[in-house]
């Protein structure tokens, strides 16, 4: 990655927030060219801060950051884009902590994904465009589906999904078997060691949303059973590499009213 001068400027998403000491708080930023950056907000929660308004969650923002020893300290801030269409909307709000939570996870400290980045922001502008929409109908379900399948192919984690992962033959227009240790689908020959059945139709939605981009990707209503398969899918495979629960996950799966 770029070292840091002693004062560096960059845009960056407010992944996470944490009160420090009576009116300080600690930022983990998401970088394009820095990866990810902690920081501390001096004065932040003041009333009087500069600063506290263009420090919201998920508010893309242009930085002035200082080198810190530990913690590089926010000196500027000039918030560039506002999703103040999520506060109002539970279901897509908690898919924007979802998403942000996925790359706080995944992500060392210090290491840049700017196609990530990229994919993160424009993420969390659809889930704000669809605030509002019941979470089935709008393209937010679509749109976090699409931002996990294409974190695992950024960070090398791509999941097999056109050959078995198990004796790389292409897979056949039929029920499959499904293992995340594996790395993918497997045929019916190697599904004894599938953790999981994946039917035909799961398999087409999550080959679409791997292989198409976005702006082409044609607008699908699926139904609820096949919306719950490709979710679990996709879960086990980020549980396996994370190898623990995302907390936002459970929340994203309660009842929206919507």
């Amino acid at each position: 990655m770029p070292a840091h001068p002693r004062i560096y400027a960059t845009e960056a998403v407010v992944l996470r927030r944490t009160d420090y000491g009576e009116a300080d708080r600690i930022l983990t930023l998401f970088t394009p060219a820095y990866g990810k950056v902690r920081a501390i907000a001096k004065g932040a929660r003041r009333t009087t801060s500069r600063l506290a308004g263009h420090l919201e969650l998920f508010t893309r923002t242009q930085l002035l950051l200082a080198t810190g020893r530990e913690l590089d300290v926010v000196t500027q801030a000039e918030g560039r884009e506002r999703l103040d269409r999520l506060r109002d909307d539970r279901w897509h709000a908690t898919g924007a902590f979802y998403a942000a939570e996925l790359v706080d996870r995944f992500l060392e400290d210090a290491d840049p994904h700017p196609r990530l980045y990229a994919l993160f922001t424009r993420t969390l502008r659809l889930l704000d465009e669809g605030a509002g929409a019941a979470p089935g109908a709008s393209r937010g379900w679509l749109a976090l589906r699409y931002f996990e399948l294409h974190l695992l192919d950024e960070l090398g984690y791509r999941p097999a999904l056109h050959s078995c992962a198990g004796c790389d033959t292409p897979l056949r227009p039929e029920e499959n078997g499904y293992s995340a240790e594996l790395g993918g689908a497997l045929c019916p020959a190697c599904s004894r060691y599938a953790q999981r059945r994946i039917s035909l139709p799961a398999l087409k939605v999550l080959r679409l949303l791997q292989t198409t981009e976005w702006d082409t990707l044609p607008r699908l209503r699926i139904e609820e059973g096949l919306r719950a398969e490709a979710e679990g899918v996709l879960q086990s495979t980020l549980r396996f590499h994370l190898d623990r629960e995302l907390k936002s996950w459970s929340f994203l799966q309660q009842p929206a009213n919507d």
